[in-house]
């Protein structure tokens, strides 16, 4: 038998960064609408097709993209601090959990922009030794816990002998 504890239960993000993500949507998604419509006005010119069945389509896909795609994706993401651990989990259709060992943290920062600032959430990055894969982001936490995981972490990395 596999004697591998089972990862601990993730937190899920705040309820602020699912509004983030929504808003985040928004510009490609419009973006995506007016390409319908100029989509299905250079069919009616040079083919004569009616206009409206590209822009219906391509506005739905739009429109699932902001409305539906955004609380699936808030919904995937979670996080855990273990003793010596960071769980981070995300992914929709391919499901991701890592594990950061908290010995292999380089540095970590807190980070919010004027999106995130204004719906109360920010991110963590935490860099680590390793590839260039070495930067795992925690998005969509309140900036009070950030910190104090970053401050955790911080204690941790200062606690391991060199």
């Amino acid at each position: 038998m596999d004697s591998t504890p089972a990862p601990p239960a993730l937190t899920p993000l705040e309820p602020g960064q699912r509004r983030v993500m929504h808003v985040a949507a928004l510009i490609p998604s419009l973006l995506l609408t007016a390409g319908g419509f100029g989509l299905g006005m250079v069919l009616n010119d040079n083919l004569g097709w009616p206009w409206w069945p590209a822009f219906v389509v391509v506005g739905l896909v739009a429109l699932w993209s902001v409305a539906v795609a955004p609380r699936r994706r808030w919904q995937a993401w979670g996080w855990a601090l273990a003793e010596d651990e960071l769980h981070v989990g995300w992914g929709v259709w391919t499901e991701v959990h890592t594990i950061v060992p908290l010995a292999r943290v380089q540095h970590i920062d807190v980070a919010q922009g004027p999106l995130e600032r204004a719906f109360g959430v920010a991110r963590l990055i935490v860099h680590t030794a390793g590839t260039a894969h070495a930067t795992v982001v925690l998005p969509g936490i309140t900036r009070e816990t950030a910190e104090g995981l970053r401050d955790t972490i911080r204690q941790h990395i200062r606690g391991d002998p060199w």
